[in-house]
């Protein structure tokens, strides 16, 4: 698929666009283009061939004619021209959290500084701070978002790791030579942040599938190429490892590289407290192999109730495995509903009419419609008149009985904790989210103090996104998550689990918390087109790491008990 490769372009255009200052709405278009591209479930040439393109959100006919230029050439002129405008290595520089294209511009002007090398040796040295505007702690956020750069590089988002994989998947389930195929690693565990893929097979003629692997289009560099085991980097520089293994072991195998590490040094002292050495290979008493075929099958050798992959992380689970008292951690069918979705009443691509639509493919019940409130101009907050042709709209869609639109709004909590619309027009909506958009560098205990006092108003029934983080371009902020917690149980508040594929926030540990401390929970998509309601999945996935169960989310309330719910 050529799906990244667009992408990839539309996002360098973008880049470019905004270190030239050009138009925001030409620089929004390619990067939303871009987004909107990634997520496709389907092939670009296929869409391309059927003309239909501009069927994709956010794609006219101007850029729809500029994938094709792509499909068909494999670059694009206006690409091409604009990066021989530009030194590449402003562009790299372009990645680094709090720099923007005003400062690097600046700072290329005047030092002809154009690689991020050179950035962080000159503000080592505080020669930026010579230049006009920038400060003594501009230098220290530089040399701060240069770590996140180099932190980020090591790892990919979830998202992304998995679009990966499944294109190998994809391909190598295609011969006729695959007899199983799995992921492993912490890609099966659904970690956050993926550092390499792992992949394993059984099959008799191993060299045939070990050729096919190491010359799809996916790949760019060929690490090593071996009988049972061959590597490459991919196009989009993270390692892939394919593995052969034996069907006999091949449950042990896809155990023993699914890990964790701390799991498994678990299961091998279990395994040795009954006289027993379980490997990669098998599970074996006095030399003698007697288990390997599955996973299921070594975990009742070994005592255990099936332990699912996103719990095994070495907090606790085994214990309660050996005791039969795992949680029954939460599923894609227990989802009710997506309860954090903008539609274009704000700055969303879709129609009330079409997220209705979207929703009832799902098999929702309901669809929490959070346009966001009227402070935020960038993102077209809705003023009070704008409010009631929602809601106006949104009943009238709801006669139809299928599912219920919930009127709701994703309120801006501004920098003294107040909230961006009166409680006069607070009461008016379904389902109220609070959210932090501005103020990220205040101090701890004042951002903690702004959710706090949001949490305090009754009407406000979930936190959303309550760090705040963005991969690879914003760290968390610093919060007393327990304090709010505290707040969220006496105050009857959830906190989100923003699924969108750049934040995962509240990670996998601050959910398990959230449960400990008897504050729901809430799964919300943030969804601003079609492709991001399918991003519930990655929700879902922090969720089960989190040992949520169907109690602990409101997406699994029935309507009725959500409705109740949100009175409080």
């Amino acid at each position: 698929m050529k799906n990244q490769e667009v992408a990839k372009i539309f996002r360098e255009i973008a880049k470019i666009l905004e270190l030239k200052e050009d138009n925001p709405f030409r620089i929004r278009a390619y990067e939303k283009a871009a987004y909107n591209i990634e997520s496709l479930g389907e092939d670009l040439e296929t869409l391309a061939k059927e003309d239909k393109l501009t069927k994709i959100s956010g794609i006219g006919e101007d850029l729809a004619s500029k994938i094709k230029e792509i499909l068909d050439t494999g670059t694009l002129k206006y690409y091409e021209e604009l990066k021989s405008q530009t030194p590449a290595g402003l562009l790299k520089m372009m990645e680094i959290p709090a720099l923007g294209p005003k400062t690097i511009k600046k700072i290329y002007d005047k030092l002809k500084i154009d690689t991020i090398e050179k950035l962080e040796e000159a503000a080592k040295k505080h020669l930026l701070s010579n230049i006009e505007g920038i400060r003594e702690k501009t230098e220290e956020n530089i040399l701060r978002g240069i770590e996140l750069i180099k932190k980020g590089l090591e790892r990919t988002p979830l998202y992304n790791a998995l679009l990966i994989a499944n294109r190998f998947l994809e391909e190598l389930k295609k011969l006729k030579e695959v007899e199983k195929i799995e992921v492993a690693g912490s890609l099966r565990r659904k970690k956050e942040t993926i550092r390499d893929i792992d992949i394993l097979i059984v099959s008799k003629k191993p060299s045939v599938v070990m050729e096919r692997f190491v010359s799809l289009d996916s790949v760019d560099k060929i690490l090593a190429q071996g009988s049972t085991k061959s590597s490459i980097i991919s196009k989009e520089n993270i390692q892939v490892d394919l593995r052969v293994i034996e069907d006999k072991s091949f449950g042990s195998a896809l155990m023993y590289f699914t890990g964790s590490k701390e799991f498994n040094i678990k299961i091998r002292q279990l395994a040795i407290k009954n006289n027993l050495k379980i490997s990669e290979y098998g599970v074996f008493k006095n030399e003698k192999w007697i288990a390997g075929r599955n996973e299921e099958e070594i975990f009742s050798i070994l005592g255990l109730s099936y332990i699912e992959p996103e719990l095994r992380e070495d907090r606790g689970e085994i214990e309660l495995a050996l005791l039969n008292k795992l949680p029954k951690i939460v599923k894609l069918e227990d989802i009710k509903g997506d309860l954090h979705v903008h539609s274009n009443y704000s700055d969303g691509f879709l129609s009330l009419q079409e997220i209705y639509n979207e929703a009832l493919r799902l098999n929702y019940s309901y669809i929490g419609i959070c346009d966001h409130s009227q402070g935020l101009k960038v993102a077209k907050g809705l003023s009070k008149d704008a409010l009631y042709r929602k809601k106006e709209e949104i009943e009238k869609i709801n006669k139809k009985g299928k599912l219920r639109l919930l009127f709701g709004t994703e309120v801006d909590i501004d920098s003294s904790g107040n909230l961006d619309y009166p409680d006069s027009i607070l009461k008016e909506f379904d389902l109220v989210i609070a959210a932090i958009h501005t103020g990220f560098k205040q101090s701890k205990s004042q951002l903690t103090k702004r959710i706090i006092n949001a949490c305090k108003n009754k009407y406000v029934n979930i936190i959303a996104h309550p760090t705040g983080r963005l991969f690879k371009t914003r760290e968390p902020y610093e919060i007393d998550l327990k304090e709010i917690l505290k707040v969220c149980s006496d105050y009857n508040v959830a906190l989100e689990i923003n699924c969108y594929p750049d934040r995962l926030d509240i990670n996998d540990l601050g959910a398990l918390e959230a449960k400990k401390a008897n504050v729901k929970l809430s799964l919300g998509t943030d969804t601003h087109n079609k492709e991001h309601l399918n991003a519930i999945e990655l929700g879902l996935a922090i969720a089960r790491r989190g040992w949520l169960e169907k109690n602990d989310l409101l997406n699994c309330m029935d309507i009725d008990t959500l409705i109740k719910w949100l009175k409080k």
